[in-house]
């Protein structure tokens, strides 16, 4: 999305002058670069070492509490300046279970309590760090935990949630409703008797959950877990630790992290990766951030007058081209993979970041694993302050190797544009927006039969390889799939509806990129038409799971696409050089009929000349075949493998509204 609708806090009052920024902002690149791990406290039974990088501090002290959020500290420890411009201190007790916080003196002012930038353990609302050792965290069985296995970037299926949307329902069957353990649940089902929580997923047959952001976030009261508070987390507090609202007791620091393991630990056993929303592009509030409090003005981006740039939209944007900001985020990431085993990592608002960052990220990423999967939005909700040929924007996925991009080409060329929810497009059987889908298709690469003149947003292919490209028809941001529809074809029969949103998936499913479904999708949830739901109530973002029983066959069909999409390997071939041989897109007379063919056994699919055709008219239409004979694998909205008839010939009819897959 390029706003997520934040109201945020201070984003005019500084912690140091406006003209002492732009004197800072000359000599930010001569700072020290601090050496090694950025790790701030450092536990052992007998003793326990901080440290904090600031090198523009006079003064660093840590102050020492018995609670994560009551009280005065109890002890106030000096800090000692070393050379890379990290403060340190070491008490030589056993602190377990205290707190602290570091409070940093600039220019004669402190600058106020903060748990440093790099917590990994907190109190309530994270404005305390906790002092605590993170072995005693990990779930029995945590030491053999091991990710699913995965070929290739081509075989991932991606599945984006949110914790309490997910569950929280009433008709879910799960136990910790909104809680990172309601995807620990096993045979969870609704009140009509249907499989929810992760036996849905398995069922579904996808391999890989993007959970929104689930760092520790600022929007959320945490002390008050009973009070319904909604947010979808993009207003960062402290990015290395899970936020409280979703353990089931906030205010031990241990619960959370435990808690969060064991997700993973039991999506792992399902078969299951994680991707975590990581949102690195800003912080919820400036003046008052952690990044502020520690090295005012450096860790963020300014604009030419000397005020804090705001290509995020949310008041802020964070240097990530700076080298102790760009060590932040490549330690943070690294973190999250070595301390909770995340498979895969979605940038929001990927855009803002330089390309050399997000390139680093990628290379040290693939020293643990290169099946971690990278990828993020191409885009920024205004322009950064850095070159856009520097940026990683979607023009530049071709110099971001092994990193994919959302397509908004493909989305917006079916359901219809961001800013307007009551514009169609090609499902409305509106014309001209074959060329944007067809560039989807196949997966945004260069191909002799894409007229990139033609195509909505992008004039030339952006991805090298189509594993560059997440095929999508809707997420967490805009209108889901469903109100989309609705809203684009207000007098639209309900059967009419079901037939286009299958239509829509199967383009998701059968593109040769990376396929992203919005949960929920797949049994037509509806957020009652409100656009950016970032903090509307449970009523308005949650599954209702009795949907699954009401539109079963569009679960079964999407459930069949994917099944089908594994199953068979031209679907996914995941190479360029291979798409443009095997994929080729037949003439049609008319608009809003697409066609294409897999041929020759693509990707040495036992399939030949696969045949996959889309038709949003309301009326048949013919369409000319390679002649020979075909089995029907999809038709009128059903899906069978082993065969729904048999054509020979030269010339198919594909039904109104629908998709037809076949196959010699």
């Amino acid at each position: 999305m390029k706003f997520k609708g934040l109201v945020l806090a201070g984003i005019v009052s500084t912690t140091i002058s406006c003209q002492s920024v732009k004197k800072d902002m000359r000599v930010f690149d001569q700072y020290p670069v601090r050496e090694g791990e950025l790790t701030e406290m450092d536990y052992s039974p007998v003793e326990t070492k901080f440290s904090l990088w600031s090198p523009v501090a006079d003064e660093v002290r840590v102050l020492l509490y018995e609670s994560g959020h009551e009280g005065s500290a109890y002890r106030t420890i000096p800090m000692k300046k070393e050379k890379d411009g990290t403060w340190k201190a070491t008490v030589a007790e056993d602190l377990n279970g205290k707190f602290y916080t570091f409070n940093v003196k600039v220019r004669g002012k402190w600058l106020g309590d903060t748990p440093g930038i790099m917590a990994k353990a907190v109190g309530v609302n994270g404005k305390r760090g906790a002092v605590l050792d993170l072995n005693t965290t990990d779930p029995e069985g945590w030491e053999n935990d091991v990710r699913p296995p995965l070929n290739s970037f081509a075989d991932v299926v991606v599945y984006e949630m949110h914790h309490r949307d997910f569950s929280i329902g009433s008709s879910s069957g799960i136990t910790h409703k909104g809680k990172f353990l309601a995807l620990t649940e096993e045979d969870t089902k609704s009140s009509l008797g249907e499989k929810t929580g992760i036996d849905h997923l398995k069922e579904l047959g996808v391999n890989h959950v993007h959970i929104l952001p689930s760092y520790d976030y600022a929007s959320v009261d945490e002390s008050q877990p009973e009070s319904n508070q909604y947010n979808w987390g993009y207003d960062p507090l402290n990015y290395n630790v899970p936020d409280g609202s979703y353990a089931t007791d906030p205010f031990t620091p241990s619960v959370r992290i435990k808690e969060f393991k064991q997700m993973v630990q039991a999506l792992h056993k399902a078969g299951i990766r994680v991707v975590l929303d990581v949102v690195y592009n800003h912080t919820f509030d400036l003046a008052n951030s952690n990044f502020e409090k520690t090295v005012p003005g450096y860790f963020y981006r300014f604009d030419e007058k000397g005020r804090y740039a705001n290509a995020s939209g949310c008041g802020n944007e964070t240097a990530s081209n700076r080298v102790m900001m760009r060590k932040y985020m490549i330690q943070s990431v690294l973190h999250w993979v070595n301390e909770y085993h995340i498979d895969g990592f979605r940038f929001d608002l990927m855009g803002i970041h330089d390309i050399e960052t997000m390139n680093e990220i990628r290379a040290e990423l693939d020293k643990i694993d290169p099946s971690i999967f990278i990828y993020g939005e191409g885009w920024a909700c205004n322009p950064p302050k850095m070159p856009h040929e520097k940026l990683a924007m979607k023009a530049n996925a071709h110099k971001m190797p092994g990193i994919a991009v959302f397509c908004d080409e493909m989305r917006d060329g079916l359901r219809g544009p961001f800013y307007d929810d009551k514009q169609g497009a090609f499902l409305n059987g509106l014309p001209g927006h074959e060329m944007s889908i067809m560039y989807g298709l196949v997966g945004c690469i260069p191909h002799p039969q894409i007229k990139n003149d033609s195509v909505n947003y992008s004039k030339k292919a952006w991805a090298t390889q189509p594993t560059q490209m997440i095929s999508y028809v809707s997420c967490h941001d805009d209108m889901c799939l469903a109100d989309r529809i609705k809203s684009t074809m207000p007098e639209a029969s309900e059967a009419e509806r079901v037939a286009l949103h299958k239509l829509a998936e199967t383009f998701v499913f059968t593109s040769q990129g990376v396929p992203f479904i919005f949960t929920g999708d797949e049994v037509m949830r509806d957020k009652k038409g409100v656009h950016n739901s970032y903090n509307s109530p449970d009523e308005i973002n949650t599954i209702e799971w009795k949907q699954k029983t009401t539109y079963r066959e569009v679960f079964d069909y999407i459930k069949d696409l994917i099944a089908m999409r594994k199953t068979h390997p031209a679907f996914r071939m995941g190479n360029a050089d291979m798409v443009r041989k095997h994929m080729e897109f037949l003439p049609v007379k008319g608009s809003n009929l697409i066609a294409f063919v897999l041929k020759d056994h693509a990707n040495g699919d036992p399939w030949n000349n696969i045949v996959v055709a889309f038709n949003s008219r309301k009326e048949p239409a013919k369409l000319s075949v390679p002649k020979g004979k075909y089995t029907i694998v999809c038709k009128d909205g059903k899906i069978n493998p082993k065969g729904l008839g048999k054509v020979n010939g030269a010339e198919v009819v594909v039904p109104a509204q629908s998709a037809l897959i076949m196959h010699q």
